[in-house]
């Protein structure tokens, strides 16, 4: 019996593991689609199409185009915010923050329709995502910002606003990725370049750090 019970589990975790892959295929086309013709302008026989399923079999895993957006939007919100993560109470100021920009920088450069499609839903609003910004999100930015003062205590780092710092990185960092288009075509570069990048790094870098007087 115990061979036959273990036996039997193989399917299951495969069937599981197929389920969560084409889970994941969703919502990179939902991704695709939203961010560039927004929640309005997609529609699930779209996003089927571009991730290869039927559309019945797309609503199996989200009942409809809304609660696909928002699945999206928090798959989103939850990249975007990881890096945030890592700002920690022990860690050096100077490092913590370098750390941080380079990040959000690389986000920027390896994820930017996710970056569009958070800005495009702020813009709009974010009538579909009040709960996550209010909650999880506002939560996380108070705990990051606590660290903050507390440094600023301490006189490790200069005073400032913590909220406006933390503002500050996202505008600049996301800018790279929301305003692609101008950058390049002002610059004639993208973050694709690595020695651009890396001097987008180091000129965010410094322009934060010397805000708060680590440079």
């Amino acid at each position: 019996m115990g061979v036959a019970g273990g036996g039997g589990t193989a399917p299951v975790r495969r069937r599981r593991r197929d389920g969560e892959a084409r889970r994941e295929t969703v919502l990179d086309a939902a991704l695709d689609i939203f961010s560039t013709v927004g929640l309005h302008g997609a529609s699930i026989d779209q996003i089927a199409d571009r991730a290869g399923l039927s559309k019945a079999n797309l609503l199996y895993y989200f009942p409809s185009k809304e609660d696909l957006y928002v699945a999206v939007l928090r798959r989103v919100l939850d990249v975007w915010l990881d890096p945030l993560h890592s700002l920690r109470a022990d860690s050096e100021p100077a490092d913590a923050l370098r750390h941080y920009i380079r990040r959000k920088v690389t986000l920027s450069r390896d994820a930017p329709q996710a970056s569009r499609l958070f800005c495009l839903e702020i813009v709009q609003g974010a009538r579909l995502l009040r709960e996550e910004l209010e909650g999880p999100l506002r939560s996380l930015v108070e705990e990051k910002a606590a660290i903050l003062r507390t440094w600023i205590a301490a006189g490790r780092i200069a005073p400032h606003d913590p909220h406006h710092l933390i503002f500050s990185i996202w505008a600049i960092t996301q800018h790279y990725a929301d305003f692609a288009t101008q950058v390049e075509a002002i610059t004639g570069r993208s973050l694709a370049d690595p020695v651009f990048f890396e001097e987008t790094v180091t000129n965010t870098q410094g322009l934060i750090l010397g805000h708060v007087g680590l440079v």
